[in-house]
């Protein structure tokens, strides 16, 4: 080969680099711009080996502090991940069994809690609610054994292993469990077990304490104003359901070691990326603190986090061995992150780009849509009737719940637009898919009606 084909070859290999590094930074900055979010940071890796890793926007918008690839961000739900390994940690040890009776290390439990197991609270099929700010106050602080208490006060969803339904509470307690077990907080068993050893050094337990370099701060929109996060008292930002400061280079470390043996034996990590089975025999795609997803063939492990002012998506398809994290600093209903994840690995393998929006079909219903839209309407304004609910639409949408939905509601403004994307008809349950094009954004949401034309539950998809 000559010199001169040799040159040309080499200006085609950096002319693909930068079209793609622009293909990804308009992806993103797209992103941001539709959702007003302040900063980001996005890092991609292949065969477990960084190949980008860039910051965008602001970490501290008071200050215009950059973001940089440093930045430190707090992970939400992305946190589960963790305290999941550690649980297959003690596994491995033979110090806990998955299918161990949780009463056996809690014997104070209510009865209700005695066919609950370790593996059930790993995939949020034990049935033990999902706390909200009507349950605890966020802005007090409790102890490991007040949690504890106030988990075990709950009544049961479901019977365990009936249902698939996400539980920061299962988490919490999780958390609890390790405590118990090793005698350590769970976050210095991480610490010492997972992080360390990775040489993880920006990842850590929460603290608004603590002096902590290239932290970034949270926000939120308020009507579609720009304000900072809100206040969550220090002992509820230690819990094991997403408590956690990170950047996205030490998420490199962490997914180059889940293609090895490093924390976990090969069969462990397996159990882990297995779909949950339910009591009736079918599975739900949660294994233990990862989602378990696919596109056009392509296995996808992946889990996102939003709280208090940050959202967060790491996607690992595990098949192309590529991995995408976003770390942001806006909170958010709708995961900006986890889209911004995935338009990015589909810069990387075409067959990876994210599916189409789903095309609206006829409406042959119109009465079920304009109740569907009084519900959404009465919500923002705080209102609903209680007698029209039954089952997990009126544990979710209860008095005392319904200040949450009257708040979201209210900050995405009047519904614009709603387009009717599904019905089906499933265990005499009639369910409805919408887009509702809100004022300040666009949200698909989900209505089901019993035999009797009650509403049976409702919520974001």
């Amino acid at each position: 080969m000559s010199f001169r084909s040799l040159k040309f070859l080499l200006l085609l290999v950096l002319l693909a680099g930068f079209s793609r590094g622009d293909e990804v930074d308009r992806a993103v900055n797209q992103i941001m711009q539709q959702y007003k979010m302040p900063g980001a940071a996005v890092a991609v890796m292949r065969d477990g080996k960084i190949m980008r890793a860039q910051g965008y926007g602001l970490a501290n918008v008071e200050l215009n502090v950059p973001v940089r690839p440093e930045t430190i961000f707090q992970s939400g739900s992305m946190g589960k991940e963790f305290t999941a390994t550690a649980i297959m940690m003690l596994v491995e040890e033979g110090k806990i069994a998955l299918d161990d009776k949780i009463t056996r290390y809690f014997p104070d439990s209510p009865a209700t809690w005695n066919d609950i197991t370790i593996r059930r609270l790993l995939t949020h099929t034990s049935g033990i609610k999902n706390y909200s700010e009507h349950d605890i106050n966020f802005r007090l602080d409790y102890s490991e054994d007040d949690l504890l208490k106030k988990a075990q006060s709950f009544p049961l969803d479901f019977p365990p292993g009936d249902k698939w339904s996400y539980s920061n509470t299962g988490y919490v307690v999780l958390g609890v469990l390790i405590h118990k077990v090793t005698g350590e907080f769970y976050g210095d068993f991480m610490q010492e077990r997972i992080f360390r050893p990775l040489g993880m050094t920006s990842t850590r337990i929460m603290s608004e304490a603590d002096i902590i370099p290239n932290r970034s701060s949270g926000y939120r929109l308020a009507k579609g104003q720009l304000k900072n996060q809100e206040y969550v008292s220090p002992s509820l930002n230690t819990t094991a359901d997403g408590s956690l400061y990170f950047s996205v280079l030490d998420l490199a470390k962490w997914d180059a070691a889940l293609y090895t043996e490093q924390l976990l034996k090969r069969s462990s990590l397996n159990q882990m990326w297995t779909p949950v089975k339910l009591n009736n025999g079918k599975t739900y795609d949660y294994g233990f603190g990862w989602f378990l997803n696919q596109i056009r063939g392509h296995k996808i492990i992946e889990h996102g986090g939003a709280w208090q002012g940050f959202t967060t998506h790491i996607s690992r398809y595990v098949d192309d061995k590529l991995t995408v994290v976003t770390l942001s600093n806006l909170d958010s209903a709708h995961s900006h992150a986890e889209e911004i994840t995935h338009l990015v690995a589909g810069t990387y393998i075409a067959d990876l780009q994210p599916l189409p929006p789903p095309k609206a079909i006829e409406d042959k219903e119109p009465v079920v849509t304009q109740r569907f839209r009084g519900l959404v309407s009465g919500l923002a304004k705080g209102q609903v009737n209680q007698e029209d609910l039954v089952g997990d639409a009126a544990r979710n949408l209860s008095v005392e719940n319904i200040k949450d939905y009257s708040d979201f509601f209210d900050d995405m403004g009047p519904a614009q637009k709603v387009e009717l994307l599904e019905r089906k008809a499933e265990d005499n349950l009639r369910t409805y898919r919408y887009r509702v094009t809100f004022e300040r954004q666009t949200q698909n949401l989900f209505i089901k009606l019993d035999q009797h034309d009650k509403i049976a539950d409702f919520g974001l998809e």
